[in-house]
């Protein structure tokens, strides 16, 4: 096959691999919060489990075994700590002061108040220190993975395809996407609510996805991250924490 034709076809592929890697997070929650509905908690758990297992296995199969390129999920890099830090100690301390100045008791965030409840119910989350786990171990794992699939994987595959702006604008949209969802189930798709923490998950993902790019490395990223995600599961608690006795 001439060399043209052959770069025309991996360009093809490429482009596959990516939109399939934007779109399956989202099909991931739809089939979690949505269409498994009704069915067995242990049940709903299983297929969740199945389908984040398959979204953080397909990058490195496909940037190993499709692309044959050498794996380097942790450039050897401390750049970006700093403004990774930074950025995510503002946020939680922003975080933190809205929830309890105002959003605490405002009624378009007190409407999820019941669901979130629910959830953690469901997930059989029943106390303190069983809810305290499931916080670290998402602001400690599963941030991670999540900036290996969204910067690592998604962003850079994007990066090239297209320019640089809008890689990072189109890996962050896919970012926000399925986090739409994850929070319309709390709030509604319609509430105030849902739309502002999207936009600040929007602009989460382009900043770590400009992070990325400038310090060619996951580290900042993933520790700005890893402090949002605690903030959210520190606000968390303060909701769930009655039906813990506390």
């Amino acid at each position: 096959m001439p060399e043209a034709d052959l770069a025309k076809q991996h360009k093809r592929r490429d482009w596959a691999a990516v939109l399939f890697a934007i779109a399956l997070p989202t099909f991931v929650t739809l089939a979690y919060f949505v269409w498994s509905e009704g069915l067995m908690p242990g049940v709903r758990q299983v297929i969740y489990s199945g389908a984040k297992v398959l979204q953080f296995v397909f990058p490195v199969c496909w940037v190993w075994l499709v692309q044959k390129q050498r794996l380097q999920v942790w450039p050897p890099s401390a750049r970006g700590i700093l403004l990774g830090l930074a950025f995510g100690v503002a946020v939680l301390a922003a975080a933190m002061g809205l929830y309890h100045g105002w959003l605490k008791s405002a009624e378009f965030f007190t409407d999820g108040i019941v669901p979130i409840r629910e959830k953690v119910s469901e997930m059989g989350v029943s106390s303190a220190w069983k809810f305290g786990a499931l916080g670290i171990f998402y602001s400690l794992c599963h941030s991670f993975l999540e900036e290996y699939y969204w910067r690592w994987f998604v962003f850079t595959q994007l990066k090239r395809l297209i320019p640089l702006w809008p890689a990072i604008v189109v890996s962050a949209l896919g970012f926000t996407a399925h986090h739409v969802l994850v929070i319309g189930t709390f709030f509604g798709i319609t509430s105030p609510m849902t739309w502002l923490l999207s936009l600040a998950v929007a602009v989460g993902g382009v900043f770590w996805a400009w992070l990325y790019h400038r310090s060619e490395s996951l580290i900042g990223p993933w520790i700005g991250h890893l402090f949002i995600d605690a903030a959210i599961f520190l606000i968390g608690y303060d909701i769930a924490r009655p039906a813990f006795g506390g």
